[in-house]
């Protein structure tokens, strides 16, 4: 499977026939970020995508018979000693397409609690959500970085709604855990960074759109209720590592 088209049209015939099956399946990654931009989608840069989904804890056990309905193996192996929160299947028609798949909760450098948040959106995770699984990189690389601006640039920050990244919600998020409130803070200061920069040329209106959007958060992240738990982690600061070490999965 070559082409963005192709797997797009896939994802969405996972995501469909999942649907039928009552399995709330929902895209993250490279293909989410592609739905959520668009209006423009210049700074949404692959060769090829893998296909990246999230499904509540309930529907775990019902994965392996529906990919294997819809064509796909599992990594046995993989699955057997990570499948209450991870599974990996391989496509039988493409022997380079594999699907990767969150069972509950997005967890990487930071966590995301998802569970019951995955009937928010048709077809991915919620925005605020899916910023944020960009924006809790701790190695921020430049395909994040356009990540982050693809989304910021399509999507407007305010209350949670269609087209909208719940600005309510991040707020929240980062309010729980210092080390997201970091993390995700660095990286927006990167983005707003490489945005006044000349290498993606911009106009002065679209800098500007991008960076009012940035600092949008940047002021909820000043104006959220902080617990005093919160405010002690925050004296430490990054004298302690802030975030988990995350290790690459071998395919």
């Amino acid at each position: 499977m070559d082409t963005l088209s192709e797997l797009v049209g896939e994802m969405r015939r996972l995501i469909h026939a999942a649907n039928h099956k009552q399995i709330l399946l929902r895209a993250f990654g490279g293909l989410a970020i592609l739905a959520h931009s668009q209006k423009d989608p210049r700074f949404f840069q692959r060769d090829a995508p893998d296909l990246d989904f999230l499904i509540p804890k309930t529907d775990r056990q019902k994965l392996e018979p529906f990919f294997r309905e819809m064509g796909y193996s599992p990594n046995k192996q993989f699955n057997l000693l990570n499948g209450m929160h991870r599974q990996i299947y391989y496509s039988d028609r493409s022997e380079d397409l594999h699907v990767d798949i969150l069972v509950g909760d997005f967890e990487m450098c930071h966590k995301l609690p998802l569970d019951d948040r995955l009937g928010v959106d048709s077809i991915t995770i919620p925005l605020a959500e899916l910023l944020l699984s960009k924006a809790q990189v701790v190695q921020l690389n430049r395909k994040d970085a356009l990540d982050i601006i693809s989304l910021l640039f399509n999507n407007e920050v305010g209350e949670e709604g269609e087209d909208v990244i719940g600005l309510n919600r991040i707020a929240w998020l980062a309010a729980q855990d210092w080390g997201l409130y970091k993390t995700a803070s660095i990286n927006l200061g990167r983005v707003e960074e490489l945005v006044a920069g000349d290498e993606l040329n911009l106009t002065a209106q679209e800098r500007d759109l991008i960076v009012r959007r940035v600092r949008k958060i940047q002021k909820g992240f000043d104006q959220m209720p902080k617990s005093f738990a919160w405010k002690l982690r925050d004296k430490v600061g990054t004298r302690i590592r802030w975030y988990t070490e995350v290790e690459e999965v071998a395919r």
